[in-house]
């Protein structure tokens, strides 16, 4: 198993928290002693890592980017599922929370997916879906915007994605898709059963097949004179509102 890159004060303090033994070695600016390193590299030192002193140059070939903040770690990849079968087996066994999945069709910025992955962590999604030909990879840029989220919520990019959402069908999830021109609101539809809300690219949206496959369309209110918001902010919103409604059930 190929190690990889984690970069910035975030990703790799939350790599140390959750799997310190998985954390190969941590390279850290050695002309940058203010507080803030100095209270990562104790807290680097207590998980037992190892440290080396680097320069910002080498930080930067490392990392594959100028913003490490002077932090990257070398990590072996965590175990996660690597289908949505395992996905949903497991929440059924954990028998909590119905299915909450976030489905992206054609989103390819790096920042985007980060951010959706940090907020699906926090609204306790189950895991993120996207096609494999329309769709950012995990990488380091993901990692450090993810903020630790790359660790915990399983991104799963399939060969076709109508197909996978016709099996979330299958497996008794409601398909509900996002569009600026649907007649019904988020906060007109019940989402405390099994769901996955899919989201399409900022300006394109949807594909015409996703959105075809889709049960249900529905829009976010917008009072301004914004049409519309960016792709992680609307995955906050109607992952947040699925939250909302699961908390008062």
């Amino acid at each position: 198993m190929s190690n990889r890159v984690l970069f910035g004060f975030h990703a790799v303090t939350v790599r140390l928290k959750t799997s310190p033994q998985s954390v190969l070695e941590v390279h850290v600016d050695a002309s940058r002693r203010d507080a803030r390193m100095r209270g990562f590299v104790e807290r680097a030192r207590e998980a037992g890592a190892k440290l080396i002193d680097s320069d910002d140059e080498r930080l930067g070939k490392i990392a594959g980017s100028p913003r490490h903040q002077g932090v990257v770690a070398r990590v072996n990849p965590l175990a996660l599922s690597h289908s949505l079968d395992e996905v949903l087996e497991g929440v059924e066994a954990a028998n909590e929370d119905p299915p909450l999945v976030l489905v992206l069709d054609g989103v390819t910025d790096p920042h985007n997916l980060g951010a959706c992955l940090r907020v699906c962590d926090g609204a306790g999604a189950h895991a993120v879906v996207a096609p494999k030909d329309h769709a950012v990879g995990l990488n380091a840029t993901v990692a450090k915007v993810a903020s630790g989220a790359a660790e915990t919520v399983p991104y799963l990019m399939v060969t076709n994605l109508a197909r996978s959402l016709n099996e979330m069908k299958e497996r008794g999830l409601r398909i509900i898709g996002t569009s600026d021109d649907a007649t019904q609101t988020l906060f007109d539809i019940d989402l405390t059963g099994p769901v996955a809300l899919v989201l399409g690219a900022e300006g394109a949206g949807m594909r015409q097949l996703t959105r075809k496959t889709c049960d249900e369309l529905i829009s976010i209110p917008m009072a301004g004179a914004v049409e519309s918001l960016n792709v992680s902010v609307a995955a906050a919103v109607c992952l947040y509102e699925a939250r909302r409604q699961r908390i008062k059930a």
